[in-house]
């Protein structure tokens, strides 16, 4: 395999791997017919994502040798993020880039073509692997929106970036709610909320109903914005009913950009708080009295709930994605009862308003990532002072 890139391109690539490298610590390369293909998982297996930059981004672009079937390595992410450390640099001092794969040697050639003849020269060592590829279909979500990046970066600015979450949903009059979410985990602290709305004349297209919201991470979705925003492309955002995974979509005539994250799975009377604020306030006094289901995976349809994760030996030829229907489940039941006492010492900054606890389904193993209880605070130490001490 050898590419070519040249000119503005470069730092193309170079902010493709940043927004790469905010999901996994590993990149899988693959060389296409369609194009040169980047991919990435995150080790909890609940964000993927997929950069397929087509034949003409490249001024070269070879994907095999002739008479040989194209190699498909992973690499560490820090090792190739090395190469496009500085964005800056990229852009002043690089005039191309020529990325090879040799597969007698186990290492992939990055070599930086600068200014005044200088050049840089990586060599990375690799793995074989198998293809990473994720089955989804962004057509069979019934909700999306559309974008410029631009609209959508401005919008997440005043989250801090610590925030670990943050709530996307349409409210009243068919605005668009960004709202920061926050596990209250002590009760006598009480978190700033920070909520963002965004009129329906500023997107390119709007199909969802009020009430609908879903909750994702944040880092992965900067790291996209960024993309895009740098790129000046409108970003799309497919998604279903909460727990379900939401695909964010970059469409261009050189490349495709595809992030599928997970969703808080969340009960649907949370949604109605963008709508009302009144149910907003009584729906949590119904989880106060109510646990959820101890056995999660006893109630777990893989085929309905997630999004598929195939390693496939052959290669793929074509830019189009295997798909399956992302038809809505069911979320699993909860057991309400009465609680003893000792379930009523053990929780007791259960107020009206705190959020159900955390579960991220994983995308491709069905898995669900709680946080684990922790203790209340130690126990007192209880002795006597000992008379012959000191």
């Amino acid at each position: 395999m050898k590419c070519l890139v040249t000119g503005g391109n470069v730092k193309v690539l170079g902010k493709a791997v940043h927004s790469l490298s905010r999901i996994g610590d590993e990149l899988y390369l693959e060389p296409l017919e369609d194009g040169l293909s980047l991919r990435t998982v995150n080790s909890s297996r609940s964000a993927y994502a997929c950069f397929l930059f087509a034949p003409l981004f490249f001024q070269l672009y070879q994907a095999a040798t002739p008479g040989q079937d194209p190699l498909r390595c992973k690499i560490l992410m820090k090792s190739f993020l090395s190469v496009f450390r500085s964005l800056a640099m990229l852009e002043k001092t690089v005039e191309k880039c020529c990325i090879s794969l040799n597969g007698r040697s186990s290492l992939l050639v990055v070599q930086l073509h600068c200014k005044y003849g200088v050049r840089k020269t990586h060599n990375l060592s690799f793995q074989d692997s198998e293809s990473l590829q994720a089955v989804f279909d962004p057509d069979s979500c019934p909700h999306m929106l559309r974008a410029p990046a631009k609209v959508l970066g401005e919008a997440i600015l005043p989250f801090p970036l610590a925030l670990a979450e943050v709530t996307l949903g349409i409210g009243h009059g068919r605005r668009v709610i960004l709202r920061s979410y926050q596990e209250e985990a002590d009760s006598t602290v009480k978190a700033m909320v920070t909520e963002m709305s965004i009129g329906e004349e500023d997107f390119q297209q709007l199909q969802a109903q009020e009430g609908v919201a879903i909750t994702f991470c944040l880092k992965e979705f900067r790291g996209l914005l960024s993309f895009a925003e740098s790129a000046n492309l409108s970003l799309s955002i497919h998604f279903d009913a909460p727990g379900r995974p939401a695909i964010f979509t970059i469409t261009d005539s050189l490349l495709d950009a595809h992030f599928v994250l997970a969703t808080l799975s969340e009960p649907s009377s949370n949604s109605q708080d963008l709508r009302s604020p009144e149910l907003g306030r009584q729906a949590p006094q119904l989880q106060a009295h109510s646990t959820p289901h101890l056995d999660d995976f006893a109630n777990d349809d893989i085929d309905s709930y997630m999004i598929a994760m195939e390693t496939m030996v052959g290669s793929e030829g074509s830019r189009t994605l295997p798909s399956i229907s992302l038809s809505p489940g069911l979320q699993p039941p909860c057991n309400s009862g009465p609680h003893s006492e000792e379930e009523d010492e053990a929780e007791p900054s259960t107020v009206s308003g705190t959020p159900p606890p955390k579960k991220f389904r994983s995308l491709f193993f069905g898995s669900i990532l709680a946080p684990a209880h922790s203790p209340q605070g130690p126990s007192p130490v209880l002795a006597e002072d000992s008379e012959g001490e000191g």
